[in-house]
Parts: C-alpha cells; sequence; structure tokens
C-alpha cells in the first residue's frame, strides 16, 4: 500500500503534536509514545526505538546539569553575579547592562529558570534601596528649604517690630500675620513639593522594576542559546543532526556552537538592551547612565550589593573544587575539537574514530563531585571524643541530583530523537522533502526568515522543546529537497525556539517576572513582540555573515546527500 508507513508516522506526530500542545497529559508522557506507537504500526522495533532515549546528546545534556546542580548548590552563581555587579556600578542603565549581562552568562551554564529567581531579588533589593535613598534626600533637601524659608519670615517679622519703636502692636497691624502667611505658604509649598516629587519617584521606580524583571528574564533566556548545554533546543539541534545526517563529521560540537552562538547572543543583548531601556527609562542615556553624577542613593544601593558579597564570606573549599572543575569542563570542552587546529581528543584517542565526545567530558567531569569531599580532610586529626573523624561527604550526593535534575527533559530528548529516527525509516522524511520541491524558486534567506517567524509564533503557545522537535525534521527533509545546507535552517530554527518573549506561560522565566513585578500581560507582550522581531534579525545577521563563514553554508555537503547515503 503507498504511503502507509508514511501515513501511520504522520499519525503518531501529529497526535504527539496534538498532546504537547494542549498538555492534556504530561510532556514527558507524551514523549514516550514512540515506544508503543511505532513498534504497534510496525515502522521499527521496540528495542531500536527504545535506543533512541539515551545518546551521547542525552549524556552531555545531564553532565552538564549536574554541573549546574553543583555550582547552584554552592552558592558559587551568586557570588559571581553580585561580583559583577559591583564591578558595573548602580547607575539605572547600567545597572539594568549589568543585571542583563550576569543573568546571560549565568545562564549559560545553570537553568534559565535558576538563573532568573536568583537575580530577580538582588534587583528588587537594590533598586528598592535607590528609591528610599533618593526620597530621604529630597525630603531633607526640601525640609531646609522649608526651615530657611521659616527664618528668612522671622527676620522680616523682628525687623518690622523694631522699625515700630517697640510700640504695642494693635490687632489692626497685620506685620505678624502677613509673616506667619507667608512663612506658613513658603513652607506648606514645598511640602507639596515633595508630596508630588515622591508620588512621580515611586511610579518611576515601579515602572524600572518592570523593566529590570522583564530584562532579567528575557536575557536569561536569550543566553541559554550561546552554549550546546544552555537550553534544550540546543541539545535536539544537536542530536537531530547526528541522526538524520550520521556522516556530518561532528560539524557541531561545545566549541562550534559556542563560536556561532556567543556573537548573536551578545547582539540580540544589546539591541534588547536597548529597547527596555528605551520603554521603561526614556532614552536619555546620559541622564540614566548618570554620567558626572554621584548621588547618596548610588552609594546606598552599592553598599547593599557589597553587603551582600561580605555575606557570602571567604570562598569555602567546596566551592574552590566547583570553581576548578566548572573551568575545567569548560576548556575541556571548548579544546576537544576547535576546529582549526587538532583537539586533544584527536590527537590521543579519536586518531580513526570519534571515541570520545562532549559527553564522555561532561560526564567524566560531573563524576568528580561525588567523589571529592566537601571540606579539606584532615588526615591525623580525631573528633572530639578522641574517635577517628568521620570520612567528609562529597560535594554531592544523588539525593540532591535526584531532587533537582529535570528527569522529564532528558525523556522529551528521547522522545525527540525516536520521532526523528522513526521518520527517516518510515520514509515520512523523503517525502515531505519531495512535498517542498517547489520551494527551490525561493531565495534561501526568505525561506529562513519565514520559518524562523513561524517557530518564533509557534513557541509562543508551545514548549520550546516540543516545537524544536517537531520543526526540525521537517525543515531537515526541506533542505535536502531542495539542495541547501541543512544547518542553513537547522540552526536559525533552533535559536527562533527560544524566543518567546510575549506570553508569561511561554517560559518558567517570564512566569516569574510576571508574578514577581506585577507586571501585566500587555506590558510583557509590547515588549515582547518587538524582541522577538529584534531575535529574528540578529539570527538572520547571524547565519548569513559568520555562519556562513564558519560551516560553509552557501554549499550543499556530500553528507546531507540522503539519496547517495541510501
Amino acid at each position: 500500500m503507498p504511503l502507509e508507513n508514511e501515513a501511520k508516522c504522520g499519525f503518531a506526530i501529529i497526535l504527539m503534536a496534538l498532546y504537547w500542545c494542549t498538555e492534556c497529559i504530561p510532556l514527558a508522557v507524551t514523549a514516550l509514545l514512540p515506544v508503543v506507537l511505532f513498534p504497534m504500526m510496525g515502522i521499527m522495533e521496540g528495542t531500536e526505538v527504545c535506543i533512541q532515549y539515551l545518546k551521547d546528546s542525552n549524556m552531555l545534556f545531564f553532565g552538564g546539569l549536574v554541573v549546574a546542580i553543583a555550582v547552584e548548590h554552592w552558592n558559587l552563581h551568586q557570588r559571581i553575579a553580585l561580583q559583577v555587579l559591583l564591578v558595573v556600578g548602580v547607575k539605572p542603565s547600567l545597572l539594568m547592562m549589568g543585571f542583563m549581562s550576569t543573568t546571560a552568562f549565568l545562564s549559560m551554564w545553570i537553568s534559565n529558570t535558576a538563573a532568573t529567581a536568583m537575580m530577580l531579588p538582588i534587583s528588587s533589593a537594590v533598586l528598592q534601596q535607590l528609591s528610599d535613598t533618593e526620597a530621604n534626600a529630597e525630603e531633607r533637601e526640601y525640609r531646609l528649604t522649608a526651615a530657611m524659608a521659616g527664618q528668612d519670615n522671622q527676620t522680616f517679622e523682628l525687623d518690622d517690630t523694631k522699625q515700630t519703636n517697640n510700640k504695642e502692636l494693635k490687632p489692626e497691624d497685620s506685620s505678624i500675620s502677613m509673616g506667619v502667611f507667608n512663612s506658613c505658604s513658603l513652607v506648606s509649598i514645598p511640602y507639596y513639593e515633595l508630596y508630588i516629587f515622591l508620588v512621580k519617584e515611586e511610579q518611576k521606580y515601579a515602572k524600572l522594576l518592570k523593566g529590570m524583571s522583564l530584562s532579567v528574564c528575557y536575557s536569561a533566556t536569550i543566553g541559554g542559546t550561546a552554549t550546546l548545554t544552555g537550553c534544550t533546543p540546543n541539545v535536539i539541534m544537536k542530536g537531530q543532526l547526528d541522526e538524520l545526517f550520521p556522516e556530518n563529521g561532528g560539524i557541531i560540537n561545545f566549541a562550534t556552537w559556542f563560536g556561532f552562538a556567543f556573537p548573536t547572543v551578545v547582539l540580540m543583548l544589546a539591541l534588547s538592551w536597548l529597547w527596555i531601556q528605551f520603554m521603561f527609562l526614556g532614552f536619555n542615556l546620559k541622564k540614566s547612565c548618570g554620567c558626572g553624577t554621584n548621588k547618596d542613593g548610588d552609594r546606598e544601593a552599592y553598599r547593599v550589593i557589597k553587603d551582600q558579597y561580605k555575606k557570602l564570606g571567604g570562598m569555602t573549599f567546596a566551592e574552590v573544587c566547583v570553581l576548578v572543575i566548572f573551568t575545567l569542563v569548560v576548556l575541556m570542552w571548548f579544546t576537544r575539537e576547535p576546529g582549526f587546529i587538532p583537539g586533544w581528543a584527536t590527537v590521543l584517542f579519536n586518531k580513526d574514530k570519534p571515541y570520545v565526545t562532549d559527553g564522555t567530558v561532561a560526564i567524566l567531569m560531573s563524576s568528580l563531585f561525588f567523589c571529592i569531599p566537601s571540606n579539606l580532610p584532615r588526615c591525623f586529626g580525631k573528633s572530639k571524643d578522641g574517635s577517628p573523624p568521620e570520612a567528609p561527604t562529597p560535594m554531592l550526593n544523588w539525593g540532591v541530583v535526584n531532587e533537582r535534575m529535570p528527569w522529564n527533559i532528558i525523556l522529551l530528548l528521547g522522545g525527540g530523537f525516536a520521532l526523528a529516527h522513526g521518520s527517516e525509516k518510515s520514509g515520512l522524511s523523503k517525502w515531505l522533502g519531495e512535498c517542498l520541491l517547489p520551494l527551490q524558486s525561493v531565495p534561501p534567506f526568505a525561506i529562513c526568515i519565514l520559518l524562523c517567524l513561524l517557530v518564533a509564533m509557534f513557541t509562543e503557545c508551545s514548549s520550546n522543546t516540543a516545537t524544536t522537535t517537531l520543526f526540525l525534521p521537517i525543515v531537515a527533509s526541506m533542505a535536502t529537497a531542495i539542495k541547501i545546507h541543512p544547518m542553513y535552517v537547522m540552526l536559525p530554527c533552533t535559536l527562533a525556539a527560544s524566543l518567546a518573549f510575549m506570553l508569561p506561560v511561554a517560559t518558567p522565566p517570564n512566569a516569574i517576572a510576571f508574578s514577581y513585578a506585577d507586571l501585566k500581560v500587555m506590558d510583557m507582550a509590547k515588549t515582547g513582540f518587538m524582541l522577538n522581531l529584534i531575535g529574528i534579525i540578529a539570527i538572520n545577521i547571524a547565519i548569513n555573515t559568520w555562519g556562513v563563514a564558519m560551516f560553509q553554508l552557501n554549499t550543499f555537503p556530500s553528507w546531507a546527500n540522503v539519496t547517495k547515503s541510501h
């Protein structure tokens, strides 16, 4: 029967897409449906389906999350954040820039949700201190003005009394009453102005808090796209690329992804900062950056950050170990296969086959957290009762990891890989590619922009994991059919799947900021709509400039020739 297997696989994908969009059952349970549907439909054997759920990309994701859990568990991320803010300063625009850059950096290594949840209270405390100190300073100034006005009126009254030559003042004499009236007027006017000023300041800082909260949650989402382990769509893209095109030669690894995505993130952050600055602070950069001013409020807010940093105390042995392991794992990821020179893995292990991958490095280094003690061990010490000292606890135990590990995401990854493999085995990918052949007449850059718009719109009402899982096999089939580089459309779609800025329910960081800063849906929609466009523009600039140079995207690679591979 023609298209029998293709139709069955298409039904499974449509059913899973419906369940993922409506969330009528948990996302992870939906991701397990291929284990049931594909064998019963005769598309794949059960063992072949189950193998898809624990691939190298899953190990990379798991190891990266263990490192992130260790950083969070020992509060290293808070120390890094406060140190950066002490360097940046507390002027409104610079403060926003500092919070955005710090949150983006943290979200490259820890979860976007954790980065947002940690940075929002810090931003609120700093802004509250700025508001209180500025209000107190203005109140002191107005009191001083009022006191001086009262003193001038009192002098006027005394001079007027002397001019009467100590005559007895009669009730009809209005010199004193006029003096008291003038004094009251001069005192009351500053206090009325003070009231108006305080109301305006409260409104200004409420608006600033909204802008700061949005900047934190948006920068967490943007920053997560910079590293391969920063957010789930990135890992899905690597896994799908390796599944659909196994002869790609490891074109995507930690170093190559970072080389492409990090400049894109910097561009998006800069444009987003300008837009949020315009929306919530106005466009007077000289005033909002505080050039040439050094007010008491700035010093007080700076003191708040410094006090919070002092409360952390000195770095403990465990924090030093976490920092060292974190630095080592990043360096090993970057130097494993940098591309322009042979990496350490190529020289030592991968001479004929890619034995060592980024997943190998992630598991090796994350396992050290369960072996290294959290305190510096004392070899010859004794406890208080004279007995031998107990063995120090390791930096991480399985209870902490089990509690914080998002196991559902690992199942979602596996479900996506199973769908991609099923599409390939059933012939659905080939059939979709043939249906999309008319797109050959459309310029590639126009296809890229349209796909980014479609994915960015879809991801607002669906999880970025589900969006990436559903779209990547389709766009990969389209790319091979119309003979354009698969990464030319897969990379932009992956990044666009994270551009969920308009709705509170789109991402967990959005939901946290929405509830924290008393935002309205329209506040987030107005700001997020423009940020979606900014993100799409930045992604397309990146893919058509340094993306083309890095991955030779202007040619159709031999490893993407499906007919040849079949």
